[in-house]
């Protein structure tokens, strides 16, 4: 069993540029092993990917970190999470703004997610089961979005369903070795900002994404 603590997640954080203290104070507020399968709960301290159903992974916590500190959060937002996991990335979106949409392709995790949020009282989350490159649309307009698998490009309903002013963090490439790349909405449509960090991730299944 490991010995790590939040605090070790903090300083992994840290260690990656992230220097926002409001996402600081939710790597250290939110108790990762709640959102890890139980046999990964020695690992859930670790700045390392855990193994999830369905041939999945976590996301590594640095990189959620990174990449939610691409969206600047400042606490009035609703945010569209798409890539819902076990929810500790959602608790963290939680955590910095004003409530989460998120969308997840598999049933069976959504429903693990919503006992993880409820047992920590997380409330201003909604979970849905569904099409993530399609969004919510329901639900826009969006202040922010989050994806949390990769594509060669952003799908169209999800800049749709982004405000104007708003920012968008996606893994942009073909599953696997990606660019981690925040956007901005304009007037005139999506602007590429900035790379945040190269990564790996899973693809993003849906009409708008690959086959699944």
């Amino acid at each position: 069993m490991s010995a790590a603590s939040p605090e070790d997640l903090v300083r992994a954080v840290r260690a990656a540029g992230v220097r926002d203290e409001r996402l600081l104070g939710a790597i250290r507020a939110i108790p990762r092993a709640g959102f890890v399968p139980a046999e990964q709960a020695g690992s859930a301290y670790l700045d390392r990917p855990v193994p999830i159903p369905h041939g999945l992974v976590t996301t590594q916590p640095s990189l959620s970190a990174v990449m939610i500190g691409g969206l600047a959060l400042s606490g009035d937002e609703h945010v569209l999470e798409v890539g819902t996991g076990l929810g500790f990335q959602t608790a963290m979106v939680a955590y910095l703004a004003a409530d989460v949409v998120s969308i997840e392709w598999w049933p069976d995790l959504v429903e693990q997610a919503r006992e993880n949020l409820d047992r920590l009282g997380v409330r201003n989350v909604e979970l849905l089961v569904g099409d993530g490159s399609r969004g919510v649309p329901g639900r826009a307009p969006y202040d922010a979005v989050l994806v949390s698998a990769a594509y060669p490009g952003v799908p169209p309903l999800l800049v749709e369903q982004l405000r104007t002013g708003g920012r968008l963090v996606q893994p942009i490439g073909p599953g696997g070795r990606e660019d981690v790349v925040a956007f901005r909405r304009t007037a005139s449509g999506l602007e590429r900002e900035r790379v945040l960090i190269p990564a790996r991730f899973v693809r993003l299944r849906g009409e708008y994404g690959f086959p699944p």
